[in-house]
């Protein structure tokens, strides 16, 4: 027997400051209902958001390093020890 697809009304209490204000902020940026951004923000950390997460990290420069001599020599400064500072 299949589940009919129905909405259910929720009442949130007790919303830290800082969820409300990160909620209305997307709300704004994004502009739509604060109803809405609460809907986005419960599909998405439900995981049942139909949009890719797209993640603001550096994974896109992962193995696209490109050896330079140059810059080798420039790093290496960071290995010296001054001993003066350490006494």
């Amino acid at each position: 027997m299949k589940k009919k697809q129905g909405k259910i009304q929720y009442t949130i209490r007790a919303v830290p400051t800082m969820v409300n204000e990160a909620v209305r902020a997307y709300s704004v940026r994004e502009g739509c209902s604060l109803n809405q951004a609460v809907l986005d923000a419960l599909r998405k950390g439900a995981g049942a958001s139909d949009r890719p997460v797209i993640h603001h990290d550096l994974d896109f420069m992962a193995g696209s390093w490109v050896a330079d001599e140059k810059c080798d020599q420039a790093l290496a400064e960071f290995d010296r020890i001054d001993e003066g500072m350490w006494k």
